[in-house]
């Protein structure tokens, strides 16, 4: 029987070649893992949510939108709409509107219950055209109960100078309803207000010619010195020295370059897109009404002690019933009152330290340790202002 001879044999040494080829991936690899390790550190360092585009932050002065206001009448309601009484005016504009149609029925008692006054209001947008279609929204004027059905007749729209820019007509469209009988009715939304989608056409245009502007000024939503400089400086650094002047805390002036005259919309559309930090003042916004308190992320508060005690009193009344013994003819079933009062002086809470915060979060985590709740913050807080430890302002809304 043979016998089979296992040989080892060793490896061959790697060739120069060989570990080049080896070194060069994982060279690569490291120096590509290493470049993403400083590139998630640089924008980690930049604050998330923080930076905003100048389009979300700013307006441009004279791209604005226009109020527009009208009085009209709804008709083909069933039985809902304004009573005789209840609204005279309903039955004055029917009047006033069958005599312009060639009706006249001066001496006659009309019943207004299939007809409702309303007013309509609307939106004209920046840049509409004559000839385009907007929005309406048609509200109840008098006692009508639903305006579900209605077909609203022609209503000029007026604007703020007493002119005519649209004119509104259509049927309605209603979301709420009303259902019911004698006992009981059921009311879903409001059925009293309704909208009529392209309900109005444009006919008279607010004259703007962005192309011919030399001069474009930027309005900030929230008017600050910190944010006006910050835009006037991405504006320039991205366009050229000078195109861009902060006036006042709440403008930015643009001065169209010379070639970009012919393309005003593009000039704007790339400064909208430019990206900004905004600086907000240090304020604590209150409502008193609902408990809610608001917080901006640059308050701060000076090293303070605060004690926070409350006075409870808890008064229960428990009457009892007294009856005569059983076949007395000398007694009566009286009620004899049973009064039990308890106060809480609160004296466990204790007086507590907050220290110097360094941010908001620290703040509210030392509110929340003293176990103050939010309408109790809202007295600390003014006493904190008014102790001069809080380095922020207060506003009551």
């Amino acid at each position: 029987m043979s016998k089979r001879t296992a040989i080892a044999t060793r490896p061959e040494p790697p060739t120069r070649t060989a570990v080049r080829a080896l070194v060069v991936p994982v060279r690569d690899a490291l120096l590509a893992l290493f470049a993403g390790l400083l590139l998630f550190g640089a924008l980690g360092s930049t604050p998330a949510g923080a930076v905003a585009r100048i389009k979300d932050i700013v307006d441009v002065e004279g791209v604005r939108d226009n109020l527009l206001v009208g009085y009209g009448l709804v008709v083909g309601l069933n039985g809902t709409g304004d009573g005789l009484n209840g609204s005279p005016f309903t039955e004055q504009s029917l009047i006033g509107m069958l005599e312009r149609l060639g009706v006249n029925i001066r001496e006659q008692t009309l019943q207004t219950d299939n007809v409702a006054a309303v007013m309509v209001t609307a939106t004209l947008p920046a840049f509409s055209r004559q000839g385009s279609r907007i929005d309406v929204t048609v509200a109840s004027l008098g006692d009508a109960e639903s305006l579900l059905g209605g077909q609203l007749l022609v209503t000029p729209l007026l604007g703020a100078d007493g002119e005519v820019y649209a004119v509104a007509q259509g049927a309605l469209s209603v979301g709420g309803f009303t259902a019911g009988g004698d006992a009981e009715t059921i009311t879903q939304g409001v059925p009293t207000t309704g909208r009529i989608p392209n309900g109005a056409i444009v006919e008279r245009e607010v004259r703007f010619e962005l192309g011919e502007l030399d001069e474009i000024r930027l309005s900030l939503h929230n008017p600050d010195f910190t944010t006006a400089q910050r835009i006037m400086d991405a504006i320039n650094g991205a366009v050229g020295a000078g195109v861009a002047v902060a006036t006042d805390p709440t403008t930015v002036v643009l001065r169209v370059p010379a070639g970009r005259r012919a393309d005003v919309v593009g000039f704007v559309t790339d400064i909208e897109q430019l990206r900004v930090v905004p600086d907000q003042i240090a304020r604590v916004v209150i409502d008193e009404r609902t408990g809610v308190i608001v917080m901006g992320e640059n308050v701060r508060v000076s090293t303070v002690a605060i004690a926070q005690g409350n006075l409870t009193v808890r008064v229960t009344e428990t009457p009892q019933v007294s009856q005569p013994n059983p076949f007395s003819e000398q007694g009566q079933t009286v009620v004899v009152p049973r009064t039990e009062v308890e106060v809480d002086t609160g004296e466990d809470n204790r007086l507590g330290i907050v220290a110097e915060s360094i941010s908001l979060q620290d703040l509210v985590q030392a509110l929340n340790a003293l176990g103050v709740g939010p309408r109790d913050m809202i007295s600390i807080l003014q006493a904190i202002e008014a102790a001069g430890a809080l380095q922020a302002s207060i506003e009551l809304i």
